[in-house]
């Protein structure tokens, strides 16, 4: 007899006539939330192979009535994109770091080592997540600016060791690990940081690949900061437009903002959507990782 993998309905309610129609429903309904969330997409990369005009005009086409191939190339000569993509790959790596390390240690103290005031610490912490970001912007930008660390990679990296979230998320991944596997090291005459990173650490991938996919979309979505503590011309990727229009207002102060000559110009802000796409994809495969190890 051949083994078949059931799924989630079975071959003998698929011959139910009521069964088969839902099912075939719910096909329709996942069908047309795919199209939904692939039209924004395959909209943005079309417009990319578009004349500047054809963008403009209305009613818009879906696909391009002339393709311009060429389109991604000068918009790729016109910003320095791999600048800027290294960049926010430097600040997500600099914050990664710092999260596993400053934060990791002080969610595993929290969770696996006895203190005094542990509790009060641990509420005190949780009590901050009441208060909102905006409130400390200003704060953080003065011991920035105290410190020295206007325009330097510092300016993310150490505000990054500060997040009560990530914190109280790790301790609470950390209360879940059996304590005796803990107790079995420290017998064995490991000291705090060996039972950390070679107990603790191990054991955690899943919620610390879960903050790398919190980490990586912070870094690549946030402008409000990078606008602030970064002056010079190394930006990180988000802040491309910005510069883009400033070098065509300088080129052209009669148009200052858009010109028809621009066929490019859609295309130079499709060209950093890519990693954010292939990241989204890398984390949809983890999600499904960490569900089962969870």
């Amino acid at each position: 007899m051949k083994n078949v993998e059931r799924g989630i309905v079975s071959s003998y309610d698929m011959k139910k006539p009521l069964n088969k129609t839902i099912y075939i429903l719910m096909c329709i309904v996942v069908a047309v939330m795919c199209v939904s969330m692939l039209y924004p997409i395959a909209t943005a990369l079309f417009n990319g192979l578009k004349a500047n005009v054809e963008v403009n005009s209305f009613p818009p086409h879906f696909l391009p009535q002339e393709w311009h191939f060429d389109n991604y190339k000068k918009g790729w000569g016109f910003i320095d994109l791999p600048l800027y993509l290294r960049n926010t790959m430097l600040i997500f790596v600099g914050n990664m770091v710092v999260t596993v390390v400053v934060i990791g240690f002080a969610a595993f103290s929290l969770s696996r080592l006895d203190w005094p005031f542990r509790k009060g610490v641990y509420y005190f912490f949780l009590a901050t997540l009441f208060i909102p970001p905006t409130t400390y912007i200003i704060p953080n930008f003065i011991n920035l600016r105290d410190l020295h660390l206007m325009n330097t990679f510092w300016a993310f990296w150490l505000p990054a060791g500060a997040n009560a979230f990530y914190l109280l998320l790790l301790k609470s991944f950390f209360d879940g690990i059996n304590q005796e596997l803990f107790e079995a090291f420290r017998v064995d005459g490991a000291s705090e940081p060996r039972v950390f990173w070679q107990l603790a650490f191990p054991l955690s991938v899943p919620i610390f690949a879960t903050l790398a996919i919190f980490v990586f979309a912070t870094s690549w979505n946030d402008w409000f900061w990078p606008s602030m503590v970064m002056g010079g011309r190394a930006l990180p990727a988000r802040d491309r437009d910005q510069e883009v229009r400033h070098r065509r207002a300088a080129a052209r102060p009669e148009h200052p903002v858009r010109h028809p000559d621009d066929d490019h110009d859609s295309a130079d802000r499709d060209l950093p959507d890519f990693p954010a796409i292939y990241r989204a994809g890398i984390a949809s495969g983890w999600r499904q990782r960490i569900s089962v190890a969870l």
